[in-house]
This record gives structure tokens, C-alpha cells and sequence, in this order.
């Protein structure tokens, strides 16, 4: 007779062991959240706050005319030193053939950020001749310049020049104590060139002016170092890097690395008008996108707690933490939170959610199926039942979040930053917060003499009834393929029959300032333009109290509209400024953001093609193909403009989409690991059925925070609403009805070459007969 052995105590002390640690993070995250979110307040962007607004005028050279191709090379370059300064989501325009005009959301110092921006950055590298008297002394191709010191210097010709640099970085010297310098890196030639310059310096003995090399930024020598005794004569400084050195403090540092990096503007460029403006929204519009977003995730709370009762009631507490989480991460690493950022917190929301109801089905699931003892048990197990799900999903999102940080820029940028942000804390606030609070609770004495109250201690009737019936979801999945055709031709068709009203962000249009007598409020002439016919007129307030309109290209009878209106509100008003201005998403930027969008898919299907296999990868983005076609299509047939604020709800989409179908699919392998001999159709089916509580209730908590937003709201916020809602609709379908047909036909076709083999002939064309399963491999 055996005798049971008594349980490992290794094992119960790591167990408690990692019940401590969660437990710990569980009280230590939010707490330091707590800590940041007091001292460190959010910057809120231009179109929730205000702003700076700068406008910069090019001026023309000898070697180079300020046209408008040179003035869009300089808003390139201006955009990259803004992104290079911090996540402050610009806007930047070309007005007329050489103004450009900048808007900076959350800058406390315009005069600094106007002088960042109109440095033209000439980073020049000269060998010395030696010391001069005055700047009168120079000769014929020499100039003079004062160093660091103030002692003048006759300087050679440029040896090397800005487009040698290959990289600059501020760096502090903690060894050494010296403070902080700049490392300039040089490309291939310039490092010969460097070389070459400090060579030549060398020969000359320690302490003569021409054994110094100056390091000239836009004229003036920002620092002149003599080549160290230990480099021999004609040897020079090899590595292809140097260090700039001077009395820097970090800010300087930083700004110098940003212009030296960043390059030099094509043509030289002067602030003429710098002021603060206004918010794009409006203090109305903002209230109401707050009162929505509080109904809405009051809904989704009260859906939660009435699906799972006690366990709902502690995810909603988990994801009051996630909130409090992600504006932390937001304050600590000081970005700007837009309106397109918020699509990136809505979709990690949704995931957020999410991740909690995939638990708590899932220890549904084990509590009805394996008859467990305890609802923490049941909690135990379906917490590792759904971790592969929930690190799927989560990690695809965080690979296509992390493309567009890197890759893009502008609004696209920020929300691969706020996405980011939310998934880490959505997982931290489902796995470690949920699961401690949950674990706790389910252990009381009231809850173990109460299962019932938990709301996971049966499996709901919806997955009752479905489970009872089982039906054959899949038997004919070219059927489904052919309606998600219909609805993709439909819908698609919109785009070639009615076109894209692409936004004044691509298109470029007329901004026209007015100086009225009386001051006009901004919410007031956004409703009356509105009226007037120009829904999309972007208005804002400058300091002074003038008013600025910001819309498409106008006729001159919409334009005598549109200041009829304005005067009419202001008891007249005189046009200050009447400018074309060019797209703020311009076309680099665009070349950007598609490159970062196309290897975000690329590397989800990379990742999904791994975790699972290639099949189901190639059906999942065939889904999200499907998803970003119909509501393109969609808002094409409804008129809407296509510009920036969709563009972020079209990113929120595609996340959802992929979401939405690792979810299926995980559950596709997870039964393809016990059930071999069942068809793929049949599994496929089944796994749909076990899956469907989960997504008929996420997409339900999405509409739920979505729907408040979509009525209360008003303009781009509207627009901003209906594009998620559209896309939650159009992702819970797909990731059913299309991602799953075409994963069997895509499994059918492999088998069927593969049955073409000799020697693995199948019986009735292929079919298996009626009442007999058949052993079908996963490609």
C-alpha cells in the first residue's frame, strides 16, 4: 500500500515566496504612481491646452534661394529637432511660399524653443593658423573668429563640415568630474578627415595656437581644444569620434547634441512673430470628452461588476489602478498627452479589460470542467490558462507600438508612446493587481461559504446554451469568406465611387487671422461657422485676442462667409493675415508613418507566424486587411474627413483587430495540442464557441466607453468615436467570421498538397466519410 507523500515544502515556500512578490508589486506600483502623479503634472497638447505658436520666415542665401522646395527641407529639419526635444507632438505647417508656422504644445519658454529652432546649426571644423589681434587680420581665405576665451584665432577653411557627423550624444563625465561634453561621431570619410586635421595639429609643440582645432557652430567657436601631447605628428586622432568640451550644463549639452545630430537648416530661417494661442478643441469640447469618458468607464464598470460580481467589482478596482499607472508613465517620462495619444488609452482600456475577462472565463472554465474545490484554485489556473493569450496580444501590440515610436513622428509617434504606456500598465494591472486582490478575496471565509457571490463559480448561460448546442459554426467557411467579400466590396467600393476627403492635415488649406473689436470666444465661432457650412474650421484665441481660422481651401465667396461670421460675432473684424498653408502631415512624415505601419504588420506577422504557425499569422493580418478596408470605406461613403484624428483611430483598430484574433487562435493551438485527431474545421469551430463569452463581453465594455463619447461629444471627437466604434464592430466580426474561414481554407489547401503526395492518397476526393473523424496535422 502506497502512502501519499506530504507536500514539498521547497515547493509551498516558493509559492509564498511569489505570492509576496506579487503582493508587494501589487502595493508598490500604485503607490509610486500616487507619488508621481502629485509632483509631476501631464503636459496636455496643443489641441487640449494651447500652446506656443511660432512663425519663422526663410531667408535666402547666396548659394540658395528660399523657395518653397528649400522651405520645406526646413520644416523636415525643424521636425526632427521638435521630436529629438521630447514626445511634444507639433504642428508644423508651411505657410505661403517661406513661412513656416510651429505650434508647441506645453512649452514654458517660446523665446528659448524660437532660438532652438532658428539656429541654422553650420557645425564647421577648421584647422588653427594662430593667434590674431583682431578680427581685421585676416588674410585671404582665412578668417578670425574669438574662442571660447575671447582671444582671436585666424582660422583655415572648413576641413570638415556638419554632413560628416554621423551622431552626437550629451554626456556626463562622472570619472573624471570634467562635467558634461558632447561626442560627435563622424561617418567613414569625415573620421579620415578628423584624422587627418589633428594630425597635422599635432606637429606643432604643447602650447602654440596652431596645435588647436576650433569647432565653429553657426560662426562661433564653441570650442577649440589643443590635440593631447600623446598623438604623434601626422598620426592624428583616430576612431572617427571626438568629444566636444566646454562649461555646459546638461540643458546645453542636450540642445547642442539635438543641433549638432539634427543638421543644418538648407537656409537660414527668422523668427518674426512668436505668441501663445488657444486650444484646437475648446474648453467645451474638452468637458464634454470628460463627462463622456466618466459615463462611459462607469458603464464599463457597472457591465464588469454585473457579469463577474465580486471579481468584476476587483477588476474594476485593478483598472482605477491602470488609470492611475498610465498617467504616471506619462508625467515621469514627460510626454504630451493629444488627442491621438488618447486613441493609444483607449485601445490598451479595451485591453486592460480584456485581459481580466479572458481570466475569469477561463477559471470559469476550470471551475465547471475539472469540478475544482476552491474558486482559488479555479482563479489560479485560469490565470495560467490565459497568460499565453494575453502575452500575445499584448506583446503584438507592443511590437507595433514600439515600430512607431522609432520609426515615425508627429501624432503617429506620440501614439506608439501612449500605447506602449498602456499595455505595460494593462498587463501590470490584470496579472499582478487583479490577481492579488483576487486571490485575497476568494480565500475570505464569506466567499468560501458563498461561491456563487465570486461570479466565476459556473460558466454563465450564454456559454451554457452554447455549449449544450454546439453548433457547427465552420462546416461551409467559404460562405463566411463570401459575405466578409460582400461586405469588403461594399463598403470598399466607397473609396472608388465617393473618394477620400482626406483632412486640412494632408491637404494643406487657408488660414486666415481676424483682430475683431470685441473678443470673440472660440467655442462660440467654432458653432457658428459650423452653422455656416465649415464643420472642420480648426479655431483658436491668440494672447492679444485675436482669432485665428484654420480651414480648407476656400473660395472668395466662402472666404467674405466665413468673415461675415466671424465679424458678426465680434462686431466687426479686420483681416490681419490671408495664407495658403501646406499639409502639417507632410509627405515625409506620411512616407514615415506608412514604412513604420508596414514593418509593425510585418513584425506582428513575424511574431504570430513563430508563436504559432505561419497560418494563422497570414489569417490574422488577412483580417486586420479586411477591418482597415471597410472602415476606410465606411467613412468614405459617410463623407468624413480622413485626417489625423482617424488616423489614430485606424491605428487603435488595427491593434484591436490583431487582439482580437491571437485570442482565437491561442485557443485554436491550445486544442490542437489535445484533440489531434479532430478536424480543423470542427476544432476551429469549437475554440469559437469557447471564446465567444470572451469576445461578445470585451467589445461590449469597448461600446460601452465609446458609445458616451460618440453622443456627447462634438466634432473631431465624434468623428474620433464612430471610427473605434465602427472598427470594434467590424474587428469582433472578423476575427470570427474571417480570420477563422480563411485559416481552415488556408489549411485545407496545405493538406490537400500535401494528400497530392505519393503514397498519401485520400479516399472520396479528399472528404472524410460521414460519422469518421480523420488525423489532420497542422502545417
Amino acid at each position: 500500500m502506497k502512502r501519499s507523500r506530504p507536500p514539498s515544502r521547497p515547493r509551498t515556500r516558493a509559492r509564498s515566496r511569489s505570492l509576496n512578490v506579487r503582493a508587494l508589486a501589487a502595493l508598490a506600483v500604485p503607490a509610486v504612481s500616487v507619488a508621481i502623479a502629485l509632483t509631476l503634472p501631464v503636459r496636455l497638447g496643443l489641441d487640449l491646452r494651447g500652446g506656443t505658436q511660432i512663425v519663422l520666415e526663410t531667408k535666402s542665401t547666396e548659394t540658395t534661394e528660399a523657395d518653397r522646395e528649400a522651405t520645406d527641407r526646413t520644416v523636415e529639419v525643424l521636425r526632427g529637432r521638435i521630436d529629438a526635444l521630447g514626445v511634444a507632438e507639433p504642428a508644423i505647417v508651411r505657410s505661403g511660399e517661406n513661412r513656416v508656422v510651429v505650434e508647441l504644445p506645453g512649452v514654458q519658454d517660446p523665446k528659448q524653443a524660437a532660438g532652438v529652432l532658428g539656429r541654422t546649426a553650420q557645425l564647421t571644423v577648421h584647422p588653427v593658423l594662430g593667434a590674431a589681434e583682431k578680427a581685421a587680420e585676416a588674410g585671404d581665405g582665412e578668417r578670425v573668429v574669438p574662442d571660447e576665451s575671447g582671444q582671436y584665432l585666424r582660422l583655415k577653411d572648413a576641413a570638415l563640415t556638419g554632413q560628416d557627423v554621423k551622431g552626437a550624444d550629451a554626456r556626463f563625465d562622472q570619472q573624471s568630474g570634467a562635467g558634461w561634453h558632447v561626442t560627435v561621431d563622424f561617418k567613414d570619410d569625415g573620421g579620415a578627415r578628423w584624422a587627418r586635421v589633428t594630425g597635422e595639429a599635432a606637429c606643432h609643440p604643447a602650447g602654440d595656437a596652431q596645435r588647436r582645432v576650433a569647432i565653429v557652430l553657426d560662426n562661433k567657436i564653441i570650442s577649440s581644444p589643443q590635440v593631447d601631447p600623446s598623438v604623434a605628428c601626422g598620426a592624428g586622432i583616430t576612431g572617427g569620434s571626438t568629444q566636444i568640451t566646454g562649461s555646459f550644463d546638461d540643458a546645453e549639452a542636450r540642445e547642442l547634441a539635438l543641433l549638432v545630430e539634427g543638421g543644418a537648416l538648407p537656409v537660414p530661417v527668422e523668427t518674426v512673430e512668436q505668441r501663445t494661442i488657444g486650444a484646437t478643441l475648446g474648453d467645451e469640447a474638452i468637458s464634454a470628452g470628460a463627462r463622456a469618458a466618466v459615463i462611459g468607464t462607469a458603464l464599463t464598470a457597472l457591465f464588469v461588476i454585473v457579469v463577474y460580481r465580486l471579481m468584476g467589482a476587483l477588476a474594476t478596482v485593478a483598472l482605477l489602478c491602470y488609470g492611475l499607472i498610465s498617467y504616471a508613465a506619462l508625467a515621469a517620462v514627460g510626454a504630451t498627452l493629444t488627442l491621438p495619444g488618447l486613441a493609444g488609452f483607449v485601445l490598451s482600456i479595451g485591453m486592460a479589460v480584456d485581459a481580466n475577462v479572458l481570466v475569469f472565463e477561463r477559471a470559469r472554465e476550470e471551475q465547471a470542467a475539472r469540478a475544482r474545490p476552491s474558486t482559488r484554485s479555479a482563479l489560479t489556473a485560469g490565470f495560467r490558462g490565459a497568460f499565453s493569450a494575453i502575452a500575445d496580444s499584448n506583446i503584438t501590440t507592443l511590437i507595433a507600438a514600439a515600430l512607431l515610436f522609432f520609426l515615425a513622428s508627429g501624432p503617429v509617434k506620440g501614439f506608439g508612446v501612449t500605447l506602449g504606456i498602456g499595455v505595460l500598465a494593462s498587463m501590470v494591472s490584470a496579472l499582478v493587481i487583479t490577481r492579488v486582490l483576487a486571490e485575497f478575496a476568494s480565500g475570505r471565509p464569506a466567499v468560501l461559504r458563498h461561491p456563487r457571490v465570486t461570479g466565476i463559480s459556473s460558466t454563465g448561460p450564454v456559454r451554457d446554451v452554447l455549449l449544450r448546442r454546439a453548433p457547427f459554426l465552420m462546416r461551409r467557411p467559404r460562405r463566411w469568406l463570401a459575405a466578409s467579400l460582400v461586405v469588403l466590396v461594399a463598403a470598399g467600393s466607397g473609396i472608388l465611387v465617393r473618394g477620400l476627403d482626406f483632412g486640412i492635415e494632408f491637404t494643406g488649406g487657408r488660414l486666415i487671422e481676424y483682430s475683431t473689436t470685441t473678443p470673440v470666444d472660440p467655442d462660440r465661432a467654432r458653432s457658428a461657422l459650423a452653422d455656416a457650412g465649415f464643420p472642420r474650421a480648426v479655431v483658436q484665441s491668440s494672447g492679444d485676442g485675436d482669432l485665428t481660422v484654420r480651414t480648407e481651401e476656400l473660395t472668395d465667396a466662402e472666404t467674405a462667409t466665413v468673415t461675415r461670421t466671424v465679424a458678426d460675432l465680434g462686431g466687426g473684424a479686420e483681416t490681419v493675415r490671408d495664407e495658403l498653408i501646406g499639409p502639417s502631415l507632410g509627405e515625409e512624415l506620411r512616407r514615415d508613418a506608412l514604412i513604420a505601419l508596414g514593418l509593425a504588420l510585418t513584425a506582428q506577422l513575424a511574431y504570430l507566424a513563430a508563436r504559432f504557425r505561419l497560418l494563422f499569422g497570414t489569417a490574422a493580418v488577412g483580417a486586420l486587411a479586411h477591418d482597415v478596408v471597410v472602415l476606410v470605406g465606411v467613412f468614405a461613403w459617410l463623407g468624413k474627413p480622413v485626417d489625423g484624428v482617424f488616423l489614430a483611430a485606424l491605428l487603435t483598430v488595427i491593434g484591436y483587430s490583431v487582439n482580437d484574433s491571437v485570442v482565437l487562435f491561442d485557443r485554436v493551438r491550445e486544442l490542437l495540442g489535445r484533440e489531434r485527431k479532430t478536424p480543423f474545421d470542427r476544432l476551429t469551430s469549437d475554440a469559437i464557441l469557447q471564446t465567444l463569452p470572451r469576445t461578445v463581453n470585451t467589445g461590449l465594455g469597448a461600446v460601452l466607453v465609446l458609445a458616451p463619447l460618440a453622443v456627447l461629444a462634438d466634432g473631431s471627437l465624434t468623428d474620433f468615436a464612430l471610427a473605434l466604434l465602427i472598427g470594434v464592430a467590424v474587428g469582433t466580426y472578423s476575427s470570427v467570421f474571417t480570420a477563422s474561414p480563411l485559416a481552415i481554407e488556408l489549411h485545407g489547401r496545405d493538406a490537400g498538397s500535401r494528400s497530392g503526395r505519393p503514397g498519401t492518397a485520400r479516399k472520396n476526393g479528399g472528404r472524410v466519410p460521414a460519422g469518421r473523424t480523420e488525423r489532420q496535422e497542422v502545417p
